[in-house]
């Protein structure tokens, strides 16, 4: 873009519609104008950011007039910190939008006869959905231009999330609408005991302070783990700092910490210390119980989980002597959530530990007839792995937002399952997997689920079939 355009002012643009990745569109000259926080409807003067010869990207900068769609954002952070960025949207329309997603993606890039699309499924619950969330301690807290400019002195100390594109500077929060039970509680209290007492928050750019990290699981059973990261080994605040927790929150009922010094905030290979209470929570869904640790992966939105995975199942339609593949199982939800309608359910998943969280989902839940591996998809779903297990009646498939591996489609395509059912996170990459598995698969219903209201994410489920 030539410097000309850049900070440029252009005026009244008509906001059209909702683009990918939460962005609206409008037009100026020819080319397409992309521009956040603002509504389909929305009238606006637009300061050029960036832009190509086709297209440009900028900020709304004056309003001459609002969206009817348009409702007032429910959180004081709103327009700071980057978690909900549609909150300023009326949900009907969210949803509207987010289906289109789907559909947009599959006109795009499957470019396969699909059937009408279903109507989304809406969250019952559009605020404090979240089951897991995690805030970062940071030496840096962001100030506003009004706050710098006005020559105070405020506290540079804060515990929230991460400032959109800017890796050391962290909001701090003090209420989130995200996540409901004790976690607003848990995290200010945390903050102002550690300011208090002067413990040092965490400094990303010189990788040094105390405190580091906290993440706070809840369940539908009422139950919760709060973990603590800490940057030091030190012992006598550590000690401090969980004594603390212990006697304020007794009703956190998984307490653990880690001490991780380094360079970055996973734990996957660390050592996690049970302070107080067990090791895990449980979940619960149609009378099993899925045990989740610390590391353990579950569906972020646990009302919305239970609508999805009776998506999945239903899109199986498995009368009971089916041998069903469930790829990518993660913790063996899926799996052991249809394992009573299967003859037998094989799961594979990469993370070695989520199988182990898996094959102990199934025994607690007494059921007998799942099989789970560890190991890199591509690698594992092989001729010798196929060799050694009954073919495939029903194949679950719930990839990552980056979709299946090319060498995993061709192995789909080899087996030839009578059904697929393909549950993703991103129908962009659905639709390119879809587009592949269309040599030998067509589609029959498509059901979109939304996961995280007030936010562009879209969840879907693909049923495929082999063509006559």
């Amino acid at each position: 873009m030539s410097r000309k355009m850049k900070n440029k002012i252009i005026t009244e643009v008509a906001i059209e519609r909702i683009a990918s990745e939460g962005k609206c569109i409008g037009h100026h000259d020819g080319k397409v104008v992309f521009v956040g926080n603002v509504a389909p409807g929305d009238i606006v003067d637009v300061r050029i950011t960036k832009g190509k010869s086709s297209f440009m990207e900028g900020e709304a900068v004056h309003f001459h007039q609002y969206s009817k769609d348009r409702v007032e954002p429910f959180c004081a952070h709103f327009g700071t910190c980057g978690g909900c960025k549609w909150q300023h949207i009326n949900y009907d329309l969210q949803k509207t939008y987010k289906r289109q997603q789907v559909v947009d993606q599959f006109e795009r890039i499957a470019k396969v006869p699909i059937p009408e699309v279903l109507p989304i499924l809406g969250s019952a619950n559009t605020r404090y959905y979240r089951n897991k969330l995690d805030f970062t301690f940071s030496n840096k807290k962001w100030l506003t231009i009004e706050q710098i400019r006005s020559g105070e002195e405020f506290e540079r100390n804060a515990l929230g999330f991460h400032i959109p594109k800017m890796f050391d500077k962290i909001i701090d929060i003090d209420h989130c609408y995200l996540q409901g039970g004790p976690s607003n509680d848990v995290r200010n209290s945390l903050r102002e005991f550690s300011l208090q007492n002067r413990l040092s928050f965490y400094d990303i750019r010189n990788q040094a302070g105390l405190l580091r990290n906290l993440i706070i699981r809840t369940t539908s059973t009422g139950q919760t783990m709060v973990i603590v990261q800490f940057g030091e080994d030190d012992a006598e605040n550590i000690q401090l700092v969980m004594e603390f927790m212990k006697s304020k929150f007794p009703e956190i009922t998984s307490l653990l910490y880690v001490i991780n010094t380094k360079g970055n905030e996973t734990f996957h290979d660390l050592e996690l210390v049970t302070f107080a209470g067990l090791p895990y929570i449980e979940e619960e869904m149609e009378g099993l119980k899925f045990r989740i640790g610390p590391k353990s992966f579950y569906q972020t939105n646990s009302d919305q989980a239970y609508e999805l995975y009776k998506v999945a199942r239903d899109f199986a339609e498995l009368k009971g002597d089916e041998v069903v593949y469930d790829l990518y199982t993660g913790t063996g939800t899926i799996a052991n959530f249809v394992a009573k309608q299967a003859k037998q359910v094989i799961g594979v998943e990469y993370v070695e530990a989520a199988i182990e969280d898996a094959k102990l989902n199934s025994e607690i839940n007494g059921i007998t007839n799942t099989q789970f591996y560890a190991g890199d998809m591509k690698d594992v779903l092989n001729e010798e792995f196929i060799s050694q297990h009954a073919a495939p009646d029903v194949i679950i498939t719930d990839p990552p937002r980056a979709g299946m591996h090319e060498d995993v489609v061709k192995m789909l395509l080899r087996l030839a399952a009578p059904t697929i059912v393909y549950v993703s996170c991103n129908p962009a990459t659905q639709a390119r997997d879809v587009a592949l598995l269309a040599e030998k698969y067509q589609v029959e219903r498509i059901q979109p689920v939304d996961m995280f209201p007030q936010t562009y994410h879209v969840e879907n489920v693909v049923q495929l079939t082999l063509k006559p």
